[in-house]
């Protein structure tokens, strides 16, 4: 029965990465680094919670193709830096996918040991160019001087929180993408309280009740 149970858990992951490649196609290499990434993250999961238990199913359409996507809206893009990476979503995937691309780098910024170990793990199994900040996120972003060309955050507080965890970084040049929920317009509305920003929404190619918030310029309000 246990050998079943298996073979039937590896086909409906097979099916599930089928169903995120074709929404987000990579390439053979990188399709292979994610393949070991998400290995890693199914052996780590059974002792660090790294992803809702409940999702795990839809590993690939719920999480890796939800982060792949995003390489789409900046494809110019070459230093990234990802808020509260946890289990790595968006950062290694987004490590993983330009791993082929000269200058590349992403900037994995997790407060948790725990899981910013996993993330050193995960960015050494899959050769992926980056590099993991043990830190709170205000300490790295007040304190950032080098480039930015875009920094995410996915899963990790409401949106007027976030405007001020990334306004550092947008002000420096940076363009924000920030994955969010069915919420959103009730997040935008909530956040015109606090900011004024100049921002554009796309819907989520994985489906459901996604939403990316692509934000360019941010103002305290007065």
């Amino acid at each position: 029965m246990k050998q079943v149970s298996r073979s039937s858990a590896a086909s409906d992951l097979a099916t599930d990465k089928a169903a995120a490649l074709a929404l987000t196609p990579v390439s053979r290499e990188t399709a292979e680094r994610l393949d070991r990434y998400v290995a890693l993250l199914r052996e780590w999961q059974a002792k660090t919670n790294l992803v809702a238990p409940s999702t795990l199913p839809q590993l690939w359409t719920r999480h890796v193709a939800d982060s792949l996507q995003l390489l789409a809206l900046k494809p110019d893009a070459r230093i990234w830096v990802d808020l509260g990476s946890g289990g790595g979503f968006p950062g290694v995937v987004l490590a993983c996918a330009l791993a082929e691309t000269p200058g590349a780098q992403v900037h994995l910024v997790e407060r948790i040991a725990k899981k910013a170990a996993f993330l050193r793990e995960a960015i050494r199994v899959t050769a992926s160019p980056g590099v993991v900040h043990l830190s709170e996120i205000g300490d790295i972003v007040e304190k950032w001087r080098g480039r930015v060309d875009c920094v995410t955050a996915r899963a990790l507080a409401p949106l007027h929180q976030l405007i001020g965890f990334v306004e550092p970084l947008v002000n420096k040049g940076a363009t924000a993408l920030l994955l969010k929920g069915q919420d959103v317009d009730a997040e935008l509305t909530e956040s015109t309280k606090y900011w004024n920003i100049i921002h554009k929404i796309h819907p989520s190619r994985t489906g459901g009740q996604g939403w990316i918030v692509e934000i360019d310029r941010i103002e305290r309000c007065s």
